[in-house]
């Protein structure tokens, strides 16, 4: 599978919810009536707008993210894929993915979802325990997600799930157990595991502030996320990405479009794009509100908030830091072919250089990438490099 940059991948984005999580600082909203028909039919004349925009791309991967695109039917996938089929091109080896949460009433879609052709499930589970689904805000039991697990292990050819660590009250051996037990049902071979962050504008970042709300503490957090590391390696599941871990050739080929900064469409309320047409790059995204979404579409076929040409600089700048998540690394070569010019002409070589020396960055003849002593540090490696 190539990522080069004429190629494209596209981001479906289903706002609707059924309820907010606390952590979430994601563009998702409750409605109490959400409006599928009106949904679609946007989603499907924003497609039509951007392929005559940028005419017929290869499409190497599809990825409908929210919100919860579990929420919608199994038609208006169908329909969202038939139109990508006939304005651009792909095939049956293209990675088409969905994000769900593993309620029962969400599960009892999967068949639905693979008919249609998904081929790769990505579930919201975060924890294996009850009382932390309960504190996280989740609206499944540990048993329906154990059951949604094995239902995406029949229907999909490829799956995936999320866990959260680092949570309220956790421990090492808490944590580690309960990977263990991940690890398990990990048979697909790939499980995306993030630390627990507090966002601004979250119910956890309201709570965080009024001290209703403790978290381990960073030298725990590193414990912990250095465990995860050597426990998923160990069972042949290393990271690739800072919080992605999967066997060789499990690898979401979505996500590494994005950090390996190649071209994509992001169609839906709150989608952003990456597109190169006429020799330019352009950075887009839509009207967050799905209200609004659908009310720009309706009078301009498309619900961008902005499209700002990017130079230069910008791209470099975004390339560096979508890269260096990767444990692969930023390949020069890739970074002169996106970019046009050497990476020394962006970064200052001393600084780079006392990085090096300090344990934190690691130069080959062919790439940069971040040391295990760098990872846990990367938004401060950023800060120094792009400064």
């Amino acid at each position: 599978m190539s990522y080069g940059f004429d190629n494209l991948a596209v981001y479906v984005h289903w706002p609707y919810c059924l309820a907010k999580c606390p952590y979430c600082d994601f563009n998702s909203h409750v409605r109490k009536n959400s409006d599928e028909e009106n949904m679609r039919r946007s989603l499907l004349s924003e497609i039509d707008y951007y392929a005559d925009k940028i005419g017929n791309r290869n499409i190497t991967s599809i990825f409908f993210g929210g919100g919860t695109p579990s929420l919608m039917s199994g038609q208006t996938l169908g329909a969202l894929l038939d139109k990508l089929d006939q304005r651009f091109s792909f095939s049956s080896d293209t990675e088409i993915s969905l994000e769900a949460n593993p309620t029962s009433v969400e599960a009892a879609k999967f068949e639905d979802f693979a008919a249609a052709g998904v081929n790769r499930l990505s579930l919201g589970i975060q924890a294996l325990n009850d009382k932390d689904l309960e504190a996280l805000g989740r609206k499944h039991s540990v048993e329906e997600a154990m059951g949604a697990i094995a239902l995406s292990q029949k229907y999909f050819n490829r799956s995936s799930f999320d866990l959260i660590y680092a949570r309220m009250g956790q421990n090492l051996s808490d944590w580690e157990r309960e990977l263990k037990q991940a690890l398990n049902m990990a048979v697909a071979g790939h499980l995306s595991l993030y630390q627990l962050t507090i966002e601004p504008d979250t119910a956890f970042y309201n709570a965080h502030r009024r001290g209703k709300l403790i978290l381990p503490d960073e030298e725990l957090s590193a414990e912990i996320y250095d465990l995860t590391n050597d426990i998923c390696a160990d069972a042949g599941l290393p990271s690739y990405e800072v919080s992605n871990y999967a066997k060789a050739g499990e690898e979401s080929r979505h996500n590494l479009t994005y950090w390996q900064y190649g071209d994509y469409l992001g169609i839906g309320a709150g989608a952003h794009s990456r597109m190169t047409y006429e020799g330019k790059t352009y950075a887009s995204s839509q009207f967050k509100k799905p209200e609004k979404y659908i009310m720009a579409v309706d009078s301009q076929s498309h619900a961008s908030e902005f499209c700002d040409l990017l130079d230069a600089q910008m791209m470099a700048e975004e390339m560096i830091m979508m890269s260096l998540r990767l444990r692969r690394g930023l390949s020069y070569k890739d970074f002169k072919s996106r970019i046009g010019q050497n990476l020394e002409n962006f970064i200052n070589k001393e600084i780079l250089e006392a990085l090096e020396q300090d344990g934190y960055l690691i130069q080959s003849s062919q790439s940069l990438k971040l040391s295990e002593k760098g990872v846990p540090l990367l938004n401060h490696i950023l800060g120094k490099i792009l400064a």
